[in-house]
């Protein structure tokens, strides 16, 4: 069955088995590898992407529920040019580890501010509940949100 979605604001389709992990189908056909391939049981987080505006984990997804829906992912938030207010605050407050959790932290993140432009430390925490990081304490990516919040209060993040 072809799967027709829209990801990161363009056109894609896939033709194979409707059951097929999203995570599979950004990573090994759409050569997008920003959702990283970590658990595969949808504790960690790291697969994180915004189907239709809502987080979910890619691993656990069957690419046959996004058909014709909107898919965004680490990628489309923005390039090393062009970073969102969020990547830059994230940058500034030097909290980038490894890399292995981090894009969906980010993808995390991004849901909550959109939600919660005006997010309290404790809304914060919640909101990156289920991303599990092994590099850090968390205690910088939380600072830079919080001072995004309290500083921009952006809804563009």
């Amino acid at each position: 069955m072809v799967v027709r979605i829209e990801v990161n604001g363009e056109e894609r389709s896939f033709d194979g088995d409707v059951v097929t992990p999203l995570l599979d189908v950004l990573r090994n056909s759409f050569f997008l590898t920003g959702a990283k391939d970590v658990c595969r049981e949808g504790f960690c987080g790291a697969c994180m992407v915004h189907v239709d505006g809502v987080p979910v984990i890619s691993c656990l997804t069957p690419v046959g529920l996004v058909d014709a829906k909107s898919v965004l992912t680490i990628e489309g938030l923005g390039d090393e040019g062009d970073l969102v207010p969020l990547q830059r605050a994230l940058e500034e407050e030097g909290t980038v580890q490894c890399g292995m959790c981090f894009p969906g932290i980010v993808m995390s993140l991004t849901n909550l501010l959109a939600q919660q432009p005006l997010a309290s430390r404790d809304d914060i925490k919640r909101g990156l509940c289920g991303n599990v990081c092994r590099c850090t304490g968390y205690e910088r990516i939380v600072d830079a949100a919080l001072t995004l919040a309290r500083n921009e209060g952006r809804t563009d993040v």
